[in-house]
């Protein structure tokens, strides 16, 4: 969740509206579907944004049917028989071309009649008032549907959890995968920097040189590409009860002086915000398109962003030297300052998905 009293706009995710039953009971039942317009029209009276999250790479079946899988849905909103899934995971449709999520039905992209559900459920849920989409383990699926989805729903901003292994010691390849991701959707859509969150998980624990790329630029998708890169240092897959890959719990906040400090579209996770009562007391002002990383050491990393902002994560020590800067907030491992003609602690940009900042080429447009 993005969050804070001074944001220009906050979306809260809503989870489990996946093709499933437990999803598609908001627009079978009137009454669920009550309750649900009831809450969207409340978040949008806060000028909150409603986010869907979009689990329509698999899908659990009702009844059992081809091989003795549960690959059927009968009886239910998209009722759709095993050619709806993928041979490689059980049903009689095309086999998949990308990953698999194992162990469930995946959902054949490819057959026309399953597409044409899939839009007419995203336009339903627009209909009924959510804004933003956010297409769940989209490694499943090929990034072209994620294209026809986009064009044909029109939500306000998406963006794509593109998440697979990352090795740290070679990460281009990495960011470049998402990257290539984003493209194959026409470049509609954003996606998660899973890349960053790797590397800067792994400096705050004293590889603080890893936050210079060769080229003395931020390494993950926001080097390259900032204006398609949600940053993020959690959220409820890698965080929080699940905990796959969670961000080291005393680090959270170099975490976040680093990403709401620096460009890209920053978030901030739900438990953070509101479990840890880590509430950002940081006013906005347009994005910068520049950052010039001024230290790089095993203990140490700072970096002037724009012409307002000049930040330092790590313990080494480190301060601005000119009178024309006053510490704007610190704490552990972290310090920010702001130019004295600034009124902001933080880059926040005023459109937090606006597509307005001045990327640098990167590698697919070369």
């Amino acid at each position: 969740m993005t969050g804070g009293e001074t944001w220009k706009r906050r979306f809260l995710t809503l989870q489990n509206l996946g093709l499933h039953l437990y999803g598609c009971r908001y627009q079978l039942i009137p009454f669920h579907q009550k309750l649900l317009k009831a809450l969207l029209q409340k978040l949008k009276q806060y000028k909150v944004r409603a986010m869907a999250d979009i689990v329509i790479n698999h899908r659990i079946g009702t009844t059992k049917g081809n091989g003795g899988m549960y690959n059927r849905n009968d009886g239910i909103l998209l009722a759709w028989n095993e050619h709806a899934v993928t041979s490689c995971t059980g049903g009689l449709g095309n086999r998949s071309t990308v990953d698999n999520f194992n162990g469930v039905p995946n959902i054949d992209h490819s057959r026309r009649f399953v597409r044409k559900d899939i839009i007419g459920w995203l336009k339903w849920l627009r209909s009924v008032s959510f804004q933003d989409f956010h297409f769940d383990f989209a490694r499943g699926y090929s990034a072209k549907y994620v294209k026809e989805y986009i064009e044909e729903a029109k939500p306000i901003f998406s963006v794509g959890e593109y998440w697979d292994s990352c090795n740290y010691n070679g990460y281009d390849s990495h960011r470049q995968r998402i990257i290539n991701w984003i493209d194959a959707t026409g470049q509609i859509s954003t996606a998660f920097d899973f890349t960053i969150k790797g590397i800067l998980q792994e400096a705050v624990m004293g590889q603080v040189w890893r936050l210079r790329d060769p080229q003395g630029k931020p390494p993950g998708v926001m080097g390259w590409w900032p204006s398609r890169a949600l940053t993020f240092i959690d959220n409820h897959d890698t965080g929080s009860t699940q905990a796959h890959w969670p961000f080291p719990s005393n680090h959270i906040m170099e975490g976040y002086a680093y990403i709401l400090a620096h460009p890209g579209k920053p978030t901030v996770f739900y438990d953070h915000f509101y479990d840890w009562d880590e509430h950002s007391k940081a006013s906005r002002y347009p994005q910068p398109s520049s950052v010039r990383i001024l230290e790089s050491q095993y203990n140490l990393y700072s970096a002037m962003i724009g012409d307002k902002v000049r930040m330092k994560i790590g313990d080494g020590s480190w301060c601005p030297t000119s009178r024309e800067w006053t510490l704007a907030t610190s704490g552990h491992r972290m310090q920010c300052g702001k130019s004295n003609d600034s009124s902001s602690i933080f880059p926040f940009i005023a459109d937090p998905f606006g597509t307005g900042e001045c990327d640098a080429r990167h590698p697919s447009q070369a």
